[in-house]
């Protein structure tokens, strides 16, 4: 039984996900690399037993759940420990002292007269006996009531609670909570068991139990039970995979069950990948102090766009945890992502992906599809002119893009018509240029076969050639430095491979649960790059629109977006969240998108990261886009006194000769002001380095305001 969203039935993609060379065995598991929080195998399972068994309390949005301790909404006014002390101190002593001033009579014996209204006069004679010693009794009563007048005033109460055996009690049981019962434990799968899966639930806590099971495997099994519960597979046919597999059943296409290796701490149970730890800072809300910042598919399902100078930590730090935690998240069955970049960028080993095309490099397996394995021509040339010229067209709707997907669709339908395939990028960029042999082929071969609208569509093409405005020169252009000898063997369709030797790989794949890393050729062919980096953006927004099965979550991370942010790119971003699919976007500066589009783009992402070193400029728009807050400000005046009478005046110039200043009095006024959360100069100037600020919104409208994060934490 494959994983949901891991068949292929409809062959939906070029290339199907790699699967392992031969039989696997599911019983011998290998050896799992480091991770937090607690999860190599150990002989008795205990490590994933406790990892699996920690407390997730609900939290807000962005809240790292796993072990968290919630706080409350507004800071408590609890004293400084050392003035607590030295108060509970002070208050002893003074307790202390009046009382051995009045048990020696230094203040008289008055405190006695209650004692003396109130008893017979036998008992105050100092009669012998014990009704004698009731005198006694009283005379530590009324200490013990001056103790705890002191002790009120001077707070014994909260020592006690803050250090006495109350706080122990409370961290004992916090340390010692009792394992919970069989119908709670997650470990012994009480859902499959109340399903009536009482044998597989078995299995999987036996192997739970023997450290065999790790996080992927619980996620990805919890991800086919979930296919059984919405009726996509039988409870036989699980049952049976569980009973014969065990905590390998249901694995992912390409036989594996884990990373090599993580380099950031992931919690599958909650989906989560800890980014770092929100700053103990009076700008953050209080509850978010001191917490571990996580992200899941929830928040990047409204988009990321992450803004900071090189070397200000967005590809260590955001986007390699991003793609690893989705990678986890793939062979668990539940995502598909394509993370591009620049070669070499650090995006993670090619052994942690199923296709890896490294365009320009002769040695790379995979090959990237140019119209995204489309077989309709309006809907190739509408991606292909997005990827070409997109970067032209102007911020409203119908700038060039519309005139250029024409243009392509006038070429593409023809050519289609006769070969049966889609035109590689040199006889593209000939019927482009209007050389007088492809177009004449073409024409002959439309003729031959009377397809008379498509000659049409022909002839209209040739009439707009030569003729001032026409976009067709600037694809020529375009296409041409795709068209270059680093090139020659990509970009090659299935249908111009019969012999099969091409692996062209096609964004309809997202309907599985694949990970893809495309490497850029950014070293001398920068404008290459950035065209293919907009084929994958179009090319992602429209299939993702039209996938049959929208439980796999699909993102697409985009290491350095410059050049890539389009008017209709815009759009598609706006659109993602419906289909349960986003983009994590990373720029250098705002500069690098057009001034039109900087307010539209903070718009459609529902995350916004503002790194360490952003410019004024930039600042400016995350300050706009973050809005205001009211505040209580608190505004302090000195006014000076004015003594009237002599005795006054005595005093003020006296107090003026040791002090140095004139008397004065102070008023506090308190009002209500409104101001920006982050104020531009707050973004440039004072953010640590390694440090972010960070808003965050999740797919169910759930926000969290700007928060300081130390990437590092």
């Amino acid at each position: 039984m494959d994983s949901d969203g891991t068949q292929d039935a409809r062959g939906t993609h070029a290339n199907p996900v790699p699967r392992p060379a031969g039989p696997r065995e599911p019983s011998v598991v290998p050896p799992m690399p480091s991770r937090a929080p607690g999860m190599p195998p150990v002989p008795d399972g205990s490590a994933f037993l406790g990892w699996l068994r920690a407390p997730r309390p609900e939290a807000a949005p962005g809240v790292w759940r796993f072990g968290h301790q919630p706080r409350p909404e507004k800071e408590p006014e609890q004293i400084p420990t050392r003035q607590l002390v030295s108060g509970a101190v002070i208050g002893f002593l003074c307790g202390w002292l009046l009382c051995s001033l009045l048990n020696n009579g230094y203040l008289g014996g008055y405190w006695f007269w209650p004692w003396y209204v109130l008893a017979p006069d036998s008992w105050t004679h100092g009669q012998a006996g014990w009704l004698g010693a009731l005198s006694y009794v009283y005379k530590y009563l009324f200490f013990a009531g001056i103790f705890a007048v002191f002790g009120k005033i001077s707070r014994w109460g909260e020592i006690w609670r803050r250090f006495g055996p109350p706080a122990w009690s409370h961290k004992a049981a916090a340390a010692h909570e009792p394992p919970p019962t069989p119908e709670q434990d997650p470990a012994e799968w009480p859902q499959l068991r109340a399903a009536g899966a009482a044998d597989a639930a078995e299995r999987l806590a036996a192997e739970a139990r023997a450290g065999l099971m790790r996080d992927v495997d619980h996620a990805r099994i919890v991800r086919a039970w979930q296919g059984v519960r919405s009726g996509r597979f039988g409870l036989g046919t699980f049952t049976g995979a569980v009973l014969q597999d065990g905590a390998a059943a249901c694995l992912h296409p390409s036989g594996e069950r884990d990373l090599p290796a993580r380099l950031a701490r992931h919690d599958l149970m909650t989906g989560q990948v800890r980014l770092g730890t929100t700053a103990d800072d009076a700008r953050n809300p209080y509850g978010y102090r001191g917490t571990g910042l996580g992200l899941a598919p929830e928040l990047l399902g409204t988009s990321l766009l992450a803004v900071g100078p090189a070397g200000s930590g967005k590809t260590g730090t955001v986007i390699r945890p991003l793609a690893e935690s989705l990678c986890l998240h793939a062979l668990a069955g539940r995502a598909a992502v394509v993370v591009v970049g620049a070669a070499g960028a650090g995006l993670g080993p090619a052994d942690s992906y199923d296709v890896v095309v490294q365009i320009g490099n002769p040695d790379s397996v995979y090959d990237l599809d140019l119209y995204g394995g489309t077989t309709d021509p309006d809907e190739a040339a509408a991606v292909l002119a997005e990827a070409l010229v997109g970067d032209l067209a102007e911020p409203h709707q119908g700038g060039d893009t519309r005139r250029s997907t024409t243009v392509l669709a006038q070429l593409l339908g023809p050519f289609r018509a006769v070969h049966g395939r889609f035109p590689s990028v040199p006889e593209l960029r000939g019927l482009l240029d209007g050389a007088p042999g492809p177009l004449a082929a073409l024409r002959k071969g439309l003729e031959d076969s009377g397809q008379e609208s498509l000659l049409r569509e022909l002839d209209a093409r040739e009439r707009q050639m030569g003729h001032a405005g026409d976009v067709g020169d600037i694809l020529a252009d375009r296409i041409a430095l795709l068209d270059r000898p680093a090139f020659a063997a990509f970009f090659q369709s299935a249908d111009l491979d019969p012999a099969g030797q091409s692996r062209p790989f096609s964004l309809k794949a997202l309907d599985h649960p694949v990970r893809v890393r495309i490497d850029l050729p950014q070293r001398g062919h920068a404008d290459a790059s950035r065209i293919l980096a907009r084929l994958v953006l179009a090319q992602f927004t429209a299939s993702v629109a039209v996938r049959e099965d929208r439980s796999l979550f699909a993102c697409l991370i985009v290491d350095d977006a410059t050049g890539v942010v389009t008017p209709e790119a815009v759009r598609g971003v706006q659109r993602l969240r419906s289909g349960n699919a986003g983009v994590v976007l990373t720029l250098r500066t705002l500069d690098d998108v057009p001034r039109p589009l900087r307010g539209p783009l903070l718009g459609a992402v529902g995350c916004r990261m503002a790194l360490a070193g952003l410019t004024p400029w930039d600042g400016q728009d995350f300050a706009e886009v973050w809005g205001k807050e009211w505040i209580e400000a608190r505004d302090v005046t000195d006014r000076q006194i004015i003594a009237e009478t002599p005795a006054g005046k005595v005093l003020h110039a006296v107090r003026r000769v040791i002090t140095g200043k004139a008397p004065t009095a102070r008023a506090v006024t308190v009002r209500q002001v409104e101001r920006e959360r982050w104020s531009a100069s707050e973004l440039a100037h004072g953010v640590p380095p390694g440090h972010a600020v960070l808003s965050l919104t999740s797919v169910t409208g759930e926000h969290a305001p700007p928060l300081l994060v130390d990437l590092r934490g």
